[in-house]
């Protein structure tokens, strides 16, 4: 593992509705880019230039910083075989690691239950949003889930403790008829205990935080300084999960694609800022991946889903570049019209939970995968 002066963290950014890999690490010299592109392409002088043949997303340009300050690595072709080409089935896969039937346990949230098997600590894994991702699902797991710092806690306004386990009760009865009965009443009823005991600890984050950073008023970059506050507060939280979008741009994605990506770089970025301004990034790695790429030709008002994308991973102790290679855009190589995957995601898993985090990455993937070897040793 890493020497750290600290344990090691990880970030997720989950890029939530299948981000277009062609219009965001583009091949600009190639003619087939925007013979497939007639439409939904960038112009060959806006596209960031990277490498000779590889460009980023016009509003990509903190990226390139990051990519330039050698922190930032692109994982090429990152999928697996056969795409559903399903947001609920893709990420499902992408959650659980299990491809071939459906599973019932989020990779993010093993790897937190081999970090605290006693659950000592409520706040070991934290997702900042809405609801619960399946990565983090584990039975008998706490993980904490925090819209908004400033107003986090569930059913905190209850103040009897009789009248809060009442609530969720409701909450459970609510829910069991989609999900399942006994196993949803036992999982919130636990969660929703450790939310509250979570919701008095982590309250102290905003207090102690202090930054010269301006983040800029966007949703991700909201959660990213939720983040930061919470990860400087030093509250033993070692997952860090969020999400934003919807890249699911099937139209309207000239306008909608690059204003994602100028929300997501300059918030990233003012992240970065954060912990080099508190000296605080040596233990800190983000991990962005998205649950498919998209169809290579344009639809003529967007794109549709595909298969193989990109993923990203930057911190100081990232080495940067590119990884794997990128898919073939000849027409005879594309499955369905879309770039086929060459590198399984749950290798970039594996790479992370082994390199970065030091533990066994078989039990938390299901196998065993290629690494790349994008972390510094």
């Amino acid at each position: 593992m890493t020497s750290t002066k600290k344990d090691p963290v990880i970030v997720v950014l989950q890029l939530t509705g299948g981000n277009d890999y062609f219009n965001t690490v583009i091949p600009y010299n190639d003619s087939l880019y925007y013979d497939n592109r007639p439409t939904i392409h960038y112009k060959r002088e806006d596209i960031i230039p990277v490498t000779d043949e590889l460009g980023f997303t016009p509003t990509m340009g903190p990226m390139k910083e990051l990519f330039d300050e050698g922190r930032l690595a692109v994982i090429h072709g990152i999928g697996y075989a056969d795409s559903p080409r399903s947001h609920f089935r893709s990420m499902d896969i992408w959650h659980t690691c299990e491809p071939d039937k459906v599973g019932t346990e989020g990779w993010a949230g093993r790897v937190a239950r081999e970090m605290d098997p006693d659950k000592e600590n409520v706040l070991t894994a934290i997702n900042f949003g809405h609801g619960l991702p399946r990565a983090l699902a584990v039975p008998g797991v706490p993980v904490a889930a925090i819209a908004d710092l400033s107003t986090y806690g569930l059913l905190t306004g209850i103040s009897d403790v009789d009248q809060r386990s009442k609530a969720l009760d409701l909450f459970s009865k609510m829910y069991s008829p989609t999900v399942g009965g006994s196993f949803v009443n036992d999982y919130l009823r636990s969660t929703g205990t450790d939310a509250m005991v979570g919701a008095d600890i982590v309250k102290v984050a905003p207090e102690q935080y202090s930054s010269n950073v301006e983040y800029p008023n966007s949703p991700i970059a909201h959660h990213l300084r939720d983040i930061a506050q919470v990860y400087m507060a030093d509250l033993g939280t070692k997952i860090f999960y969020t999400q934003h979008g919807s890249f699911d741009t099937h139209a309207g994605e000239a306008a909608a694609h690059p204003m994602l990506w100028k929300e997501i770089s300059e918030g990233v970025s003012a992240f970065f800022q954060d912990m080099k301004e508190h000296n605080t990034g040596e233990n800190i790695v983000m991990y962005l991946f998205t649950e498919f790429g998209r169809r290579v030709r344009d639809n003529g008002s967007g794109t549709d889903h595909g298969a193989a994308g990109a993923a990203f991973v930057i911190g100081d102790p990232v080495k940067g570049g590119f990884y794997g290679e990128y898919p073939s855009r000849k027409n005879e190589d594309l499955e369905q019209g879309d770039l086929v995957p060459n590198y399984d995601f749950r290798g970039a898993y594996t790479s992370i939970v082994e390199d970065w985090l030091g533990m066994d990455a078989n039990p938390i993937v299901n196998g065993n995968f290629p690494k790349l070897d994008f972390i510094k040793k």
